[in-house]
């Protein structure tokens, strides 16, 4: 059997992250229940992990299959499936979709927590990832000024302090920056771990704000963010607003307190960007 390989490139070409983030948001809109979504597989190796993401949540069923940790960081592929016949009909570039997955899922959080008028946005992290947000958020934002912080990290306090929007984007196992700075008015994202002992952001933070996620499942089962912030009494898990709860309305942030969006990224998310995929590239 040979079947047709969509590369990284026709992957760019075909779904920007604001037309993923409309497919996702449209998923969620129509009853989609993240709660339900199969968690993600991981096997230990040597030099990283393998993560197998599997998702029967769009027309099309997708398996992923990624390893973490080597180099590039990310690498893999995405198998999709015909949701009649149960026969695989395409391989997608497993680092397109993740590229493409993840800051959608951000852009679709920040499209409804952010102040429609941001301009000022802070990424932690120079990746592909990194980019992607930068792009992602510019399609659904006034976003004037980015400012990209690497290891070299000079005023971080200023700039967090001025930030409308904070992108966490990175490898770090511990904060990045102290979560009493940001603005009460300002969205946090992070993307950067699916590790409970891992986290981009503070205790701090995640006292002050309001604590958004994909599902309550999977971010009790491996966001770092949250788990350890929930371990140390800074929020409990009855505070946690998850991204359909917002996106429905059945949630509203108070305005006088920071937003935090904790991404792990999820394979009903996958399932969603791929069927959107195909049905772009004309496939069955």
């Amino acid at each position: 059997m040979s079947l047709p390989f969509i590369a990284a490139a026709d992957v760019e070409q075909r779904l920007s992250a604001s037309k993923a983030a409309d497919a996702l948001e449209a998923a969620l809109l129509g009853g989609l229940d993240p709660e339900a979504d199969p968690p993600r597989s991981v096997v230990e190796l040597d030099r990283g992990q393998m993560l197998v993401m599997a998702s029967a949540a769009a027309r099309h069923p997708v398996v992923k299959l990624l390893t973490v940790g080597g180099e590039p960081r990310i690498q893999g592929v995405c198998v999709i499936f015909d949701g009649t016949t149960l026969a695989p009909i395409a391989l997608v570039d497993g680092i397109a979709v993740t590229t493409v997955r993840t800051s959608a899922v951000s852009a679709l959080a920040v499209r409804h927590l952010a102040a429609p008028d941001a301009r000022r946005l802070v990424v932690f992290g120079r990746g592909p990832q990194a980019h992607a947000h930068v792009r992602a958020l510019r399609a659904i934002r006034p976003i004037e000024q980015v400012d990209m912080l690497g290891r070299a990290r000079a005023h971080v306090d200023e700039l967090v302090r001025a930030a409308d929007i904070i992108c966490c984007c990175t490898t770090a196992r511990e904060p990045l920056f102290d979560g009493g700075l940001v603005a009460d008015h300002a969205t946090v994202v992070a993307i950067g771990s699916h590790e409970r002992d891992a986290r981009e952001t503070d205790d701090t933070l995640a006292a002050r704000a309001t604590v958004v996620v994909e599902s309550r499942t999977s971010a009790l089962r491996e966001a770092g963010d949250v788990i350890l912030a929930i371990d140390s009494g800074a929020t409990t898990a009855d505070q946690l607003v998850t991204l359909a709860e917002l996106i429905r309305g059945e949630a509203k942030p108070p305005a006088a307190r920071p937003t935090f969006f904790k991404s792990t990224g999820m394979p009903w998310e996958d399932a969603v960007v791929a069927a959107h995929l195909m049905d772009n590239r004309g496939l069955p």
